[in-house]
């Protein structure tokens, strides 16, 4: 059995709390709440040149300039029209050069769950799934299984590396 620092991941006490739970792809997923800056309605983000595909671009938020990505395409997903439901997750993280913000699209937000440490089990060690670097974990709530993200490493592998690769060139 993996454990939790053997991965690098935080322990179940750590991971314990309030999740945004989200819909993609008719699957549920869950993000920290205290990550969660607000949620907005979709529009359509200003595309940058070289960008890697899941960064659909950047639009104005109050001022700043935040990426948008989709959810479905980092993880692999069928791509889907965007429709009423869709929303952009703005979530914030601390980063090596200060905070990151970024949106997430995603099929449709449906509520705030508590999630106790009984309820959260690691993520199997599986080929061709998910990375499981980018899930702090499962867990169940009600008859949903959730899909927790880690979100500072979202984040951070999909801002950050491709932004340090670039300025590297």
């Amino acid at each position: 059995m993996v454990t939790a620092a053997a991965t690098g991941q935080s322990s179940s006490a750590e991971q314990s709390g309030q999740y945004l739970v989200f819909e993609l792809a008719g699957q549920h997923y869950g993000v920290e709440i205290l990550r969660v800056q607000e949620i907005k309605g979709w529009e359509k983000p200003t595309r940058l040149p070289h960008s890697p595909d899941y960064v659909q671009g950047v639009i104005n938020l109050r001022g700043a300039v935040v990426p948008i990505i989709d959810l479905r395409t980092r993880f692999g997903l069928p791509a889907a029209d965007h429709g009423r439901t869709t929303v952009v997750i703005v979530v914030r993280v601390p980063g090596p050069r200060g905070e990151l913000t970024a949106g997430l699209v995603v099929d449709a937000v449906s509520e705030v769950c508590s999630i106790t440490s009984e309820q959260l089990r690691t993520p199997p060690q599986a080929v061709d799934a998910l990375d499981t670097v980018l899930v702090r974990g499962l867990a169940m709530a009600g008859e949903r299984m959730l899909i927790l993200l880690d979100v500072p490493r979202l984040m951070s592998s999909t801002l950050a590396e491709p932004v340090a690769a670039s300025q590297a060139a």
